[in-house]
Parts: C-alpha cells; sequence; structure tokens
C-alpha cells in the first residue's frame, strides 16, 4: 500500500499558527506528526499530541470541536484514541482512521480556517514520553554499505556473509530500555576480551558508539500464524521516526557469536518524540533499486509497487556535542549525512519476512532500520565506520578528537524529506548523553 495524495499534501497549504510556515519549520501543516506530551513539571497524564511549527496540538482537546460534525466523526474517535497517555489505540486503528484524522485536523489548521490558540500548547513548555508501549523491538541491519564497511574490518576478503543479500537479517531488542530524545545514560558494564588477552575481562565498555537508524512503529497488527503480505505491509506501518541504537562495540565483539548482541546492545536506545506517517511522507517516495549482479527478491519479498516506491526519501544526519562544547556554547558538530533511500531492504519487506514464519506483530511494536550509512565514507551512520575501527580520530571543530565516544557526549540524530517544491517533513531530533559508568 502506497498513500494517494490528497488535499492534505497541497504544498501552497499554510496555517494560522504562523512558526508552520517558515520554511525551515520541520512542522509545516503537510507533515501533523504524532508524540505523547504533558506540559512540563506539571505531573499531568501524558496524552496524544500532534506538532505544527513550534506548537503540539492537544488531541484531549478536539473531541469539542469536532462534536456534532457527521463529516469527521471518525476522525473524532481516532482523536479519541490519540488523547490517551499511549498511542497503541490510535495504532491499532488502521490507515482510515489515521487519515480521517490527519484530514480533520489539516482543515481546522489551514489558514483560512478559525483560530484556535486554546487547542495548542508550545513544544517549548512541554515534555515527551515514549510514545507507544513497546511490547517487542526487532533491530534490522538493511545498510548494506554499513554491512560492506564493518566487515571490512574484520573480514577483509568476505566482507558479506552469504546470507546477507537474501534475507533481512534482525535480532530481538530489548523494549524496556527505549527513552525518548533527550535520554541519559550510563556507560554499560559487562565482558571485554582484546585480541592478544587470553582471558576476558570485566568494566565499563571503551569503544562506545551510535547507530543513525530510522524507526518503525508498527500499526494494526497480524494473528499468530497469519504472515503479513508485502503488497499490505504498510498499511500496518503507523509510521517511521529517529532511532539511535547505541553499541558497545568491544562488549559486541566479545558476545555476538554465535546469537548475536546481547549486552552490547540492550543498555539504551533512543528515540524520537514524533511519529511521521507514511502517509505525510507520500509525496518522498522513491523507487527501490537492486544491482542487477545481486540476487533478487525472493516471492515473498517482491510486490508491484516495489521498484517503483518502495523506499523513502529521506535526509539523515547526525550530530556530536562534547561536554566541552556544551560549556564553551558551541553548537553540535555534523559527523555524517546520509538518506533512508539508501536501504537495501524496504520498509514493507521488513514486515513481510518478520511474519512470515507465523510470529505475530501487535500495535505500537518497533522495528529498527540497522545503521542508515551510505555509499560515501561521509555518509557513514557510526563511530565504527568513521573513525575505521577507531584507527583514523576525527577532529571537531573545537579541536577535539574521538574514535568512540567519550563521558559527557551528546548526539543528536536529525531527519527531513525535502525536494523543491515540497514543503520539509521534518522528523525533529532524537538526542541521547552518555554518562560515565556506574562505580560499582
Amino acid at each position: 500500500m502506497t498513500h494517494t495524495l490528497n488535499e492534505t499534501h497541497d504544498a501552497a497549504l499554510t496555517s494560522w499558527v504562523e512558526s508552520a510556515n517558515d520554511p525551515q519549520s520541520d512542522f509545516p501543516i503537510q507533515n501533523l506528526p504524532f508524540a505523547v506530551f504533558r506540559r512540563a513539571g506539571s505531573g499531568a497524564p501524558f496524552r496524544g499530541g500532534v506538532a505544527i511549527g513550534d506548537q503540539v496540538v492537544d488531541l484531549a482537546a478536539l473531541d469539542a470541536v469536532l462534536a456534532g460534525r457527521p463529516d469527521h466523526a471518525v476522525a473524532r474517535q481516532a482523536a479519541a484514541l490519540g488523547a490517551r497517555d499511549s498511542l497503541n489505540a490510535l495504532m491499532a486503528a488502521g490507515p482510515a482512521a489515521w487519515s480521517a484524522l490527519r484530514l480533520a485536523l489539516s482543515r481546522l489548521l489551514r489558514a483560512d480556517a478559525p483560530a484556535r490558540p486554546d487547542l495548542l500548547v508550545a513544544q517549548a513548555d512541554a515534555e515527551f514520553a515514549v510514545p507507544a508501549t513497546i511490547g517487542d523491538y526487532t533491530d534490522f541491519y538493511t545498510s548494506i554499505h554499513h554491512a560492506t564497511a564493518v566487515g571490512k574490518l574484520f573480514r577483509p576478503d568476505n566482507p558479506l556473509l552469504p546470507n546477507y543479500k537474501w534475507v533481512p537479517i534482525g535480532y530481538h531488542g530489548r523494549s524496556s530500555t527505549i527513552g525518548v530524545s533527550g535520554q541519559e545514560f550510563r556507560r554499560p558494564l559487562g565482558q571485554t576480551r582484546g585480541a592478544t588477552d587470553a582471558e576476558p575481562v570485566f568494566g565499563a565498555s571503551k569503544r562506545m558508539d551510535f547507530e543513525l537508524e530510522v524507526g518503525i512503529f508498527v500499526g494494526p497488527g497480524n494473528a499468530p500464524g497469519e504472515p503479513i503480505a508485502a503488497a499490505d505491509a504498510e498499511a500496518h506501518v503507523f509510521g517511521l521516526c529517529l532511532l539511535n541504537d547505541w553499541s558497545a562495540r568491544d562488549l559486541q565483539a566479545w558476545e555476538y557469536q554465535p546469537l548475536g548482541p546481547f549486552l552490547s546492545k540492550n543498555f539504551a536506545t533512543t528515540i524520537s518524540p514524533w511519529i511521521v506517517t507514511t502517509e505525510a511522507l507520500a509525496p518522498y517516495r522513491t523507487g527501490w533499486r537492486r544491482d542487477a549482479a545481486d540476487p533478487q527478491p525472493l516471492p515473498y519479498l517482491d510486490y508491484p509497487a516495489l521498484r517503483g516506491g518502495g523506499g523513502f526519501d529521506i535526509e539523515l544526519e547526525v550530530q556530536l556535542q562534547t561536554a566541552a562544547m556544551r560549556q564553551a556554547g558551541q553548537a553540535p558538530a555534523t559527523l555524517a549525512t546520509s538518506n533512508f533511500r539508501h536501504s537495501y531492504w524496504t520498509v514493507a519487506q521488513l514486515l513481510a519476512h518478520h511474519t512470515v514464519n507465523g510470529c505475530a506483530l501487535r500495535p505500537g511494536d518497533l522495528l529498527g532500520s540497522g545503521t542508515q550509512s551510505g555509499p560515501e565514507a561521509a555518509q557513514a551512520g557510526s563511530l565504527l565506520e568513521l573513525s575505521a575501527g577507531g584507527k583514523q580520530p576525527l577532529t571537531l571543530p573545537n579541536g577535539e578528537q574521538r574514535v568512540f565516544l567519550e563521558d559527557g557526549d551528546r548526539v543528536v540524530l536529525r531527519g527531513r524529506a525535502a525536494r523543491p517544491g515540497l514543503p520539509r517533513i521534518g522528523f525533529g531530533a532524537a538526542s541521547g548523553t552518555l554518562l560515565a559508568a556506574d562505580k560499582r
């Protein structure tokens, strides 16, 4: 399923919320992403909201506006689901409900509609929570450029394992440590063993890294034993967010054989508060291509819309701000930029593969795309690649150097879909800060 363009995508639309009309805003009226928020420090229950410019539309305030509007009856029901303390019920409602709510919001917020500032809370006055109760989290490995670059560090003559071009590779992550932007966490402890060490040692990771990823929130699930066909998969996707799958590379090197990552990945994952719907991203679809020399997808991973518009053209950026930079009032430095269109596997293929064996997905489940590195060295989505495995230090604008993350480092992910003549559909930021290890 790919969304048909409709009146909500009209590039000429503007809003009575003036900040939404700024070309540099992540949240024009054509975007309308979802989050869970409350007024900062209020102690009030969290509830669903929608971004418009520098404001949040309080979904709990929409009921009175939509009451008595039979043309927006479905939207009213969807808004009530979204007004809860997590978005799971809205996610479960499906594409028709999401689209109805998007249309009602678009019409309410347009410049020719009566201004309703009573519906808004300034983002600067809000705090955000993880937008859904995430029952399960699966992280994939969909960038062939990342897989090749990392593989070359350990297997120069054979960087890709034989299955990579045939099957979307993934592992089951830990949902309990997923946090929203602003997350702080301690440097993890665990076992490591150097190449010349006879035995492992226990201690804090010395090779901390980030991973620039896209998160995929599941909408309606599937019953156990009933796979989701690739052609139908996007009807089961609520939307996309930014995701940083923090990694302790030295713990990972010692533990990942034979069953994959464990303590090296399960201590923290940071996501952006905003979920951008696939409907908002409809004008930014892109064709999916596979090199003719590579294996083509097996039939269950192929579908009619794959090559014409299976991908998303989403610009991605990773920034680093050290403790010294913050103290000096210096902005984060950009380390790399990439694009989700470089992904070797599509969103639909990930859902189809995840469920083909009968696995059930549930509303609010989260999939990670894996590190989204591009074909150029400057498009690497991890320090492991950017520093060539720790052998080539990166020099920051203030003269500091990094091969891996230091205590106090803050990593900021950003993303946006942008094309000439179209508004910028932004994702906001996913920011996380590494603290010193627990001294126990």
